[in-house]
């Protein structure tokens, strides 16, 4: 049924000479590099707590997705029938094991976020970013990468993660003295998960003489996205002890600096992980990307922020 689904989709393609491919390959793209500019500005300089939900969501969410993709192991679409033929480049970016959808999990917190924070003030705003969630998803199946599965069950994990939060949230607000036991948990199980991903069993199925799915291949991923729960503790640890910055609103000064913070992000994003493979080798270069991207976001900026905020008072 999910791959007659998706050779419905490709006929479709085939058929309107992909006209809807280049919109919907550069959305699901939109989704693993830039989108997650969004919540740090929030961060930085509309509503730290807001920004830092959305965030913690959205890591959350990655790295336990991680573990379960690579427990599941379903391999992609087109592996599992050759008449699956993934449209323009998504077979480049497809570079894990197929359930559940990474790109969705990426999108869900992130959009979903959004949506929670805004539902009260503008609901018009909040349906925007579910139908953006919703369309990241579905082109996911469009381009050939994903089954209808990989897509659901990647939104179900998305709605708990920002469920979870929201809990774990409203409990440290009334608690704060408590977080640094989440932190610490989250530091734990993120480092059993780089053991349980390194050491646990993957199929080793072979076509021609040629292994059909390298796993070392498919757990470069995993590194990157398990050290999410690693680095974000230690982030957060350093940020709220040292460095205390404070969100002022939306205030033309701040606006100004924080802009200006995500222009090495995304230099970051865009071009400190080639490098960093090349040096650590695969795994340990996405683990240290990861480490050194959610550092700078959660505690290295804020610092800036905050210093240029005193110097300016003074």
């Amino acid at each position: 049924m999910d791959i007659e689904y998706l050779l419905l989709l490709q006929e479709f393609r085939e058929k309107t000479n992909d006209l809807l491919t280049p919109f919907l390959e550069q959305l699901s793209l939109f989704a693993v590099t830039y989108l997650i500019m969004f919540p740090v500005f929030v961060y930085w300089a509309i509503d730290k707590r807001k920004g830092l939900y959305t965030l913690v969501s959205y890591y959350l969410c990655c790295g336990v997705n991680a573990m379960v993709k690579l427990t599941a192991c379903i391999y992609r679409p087109w592996i599992r029938d050759p008449r699956i033929l993934p449209a323009g480049d998504a077979i480049r970016t497809a570079t894990s094991y197929s359930f559940p959808s990474g790109h969705t999990v990426t999108a869900g917190p992130i959009y979903g976020g959004f949506a929670v924070s805004v539902w009260k003030k503008s609901k018009i705003v909040a349906f925007i970013c579910v139908l953006a969630l919703l369309l990241t998803g579905f082109s996911r199946n469009y381009l050939g990468v994903h089954t209808p599965q990989d897509v659901i069950v990647a939104i179900l994990e998305s709605i708990l993660a920002l469920y979870v939060v929201a809990k774990i949230f409203a409990y440290l607000k009334e608690h704060p003295e408590k977080e640094n036991i989440f932190l610490i948990a989250s530091f734990i199980i993120g480092w059993l998960g780089i053991v349980y991903i390194t050491f646990k069993p993957y199929p080793m199925d072979y076509v021609d003489g040629r292994l059909l799915v390298d796993p070392q291949k498919m757990m470069n991923d995993g590194y990157g996205d398990i050290c999410l729960l690693i680095a974000y503790p230690v982030a957060r640890f350093i940020e709220k002890t040292w460095i205390k910055f404070q969100s002022t609103g939306i205030k033309n000064v701040r606006v100004i600096v924080s802009i200006i913070g995500l222009v090495p992000l995304w230099f970051m994003i865009k071009y400190m992980g080639a490098p960093l493979d090349d040096v650590l080798g695969s795994h340990w270069g996405h683990f240290t990307n990861t480490f050194i991207i959610v550092l700078y976001s959660v505690a290295l900026y804020p610092l800036v922020i905050k210093l240029f905020g005193s110097r300016k008072k003074a």
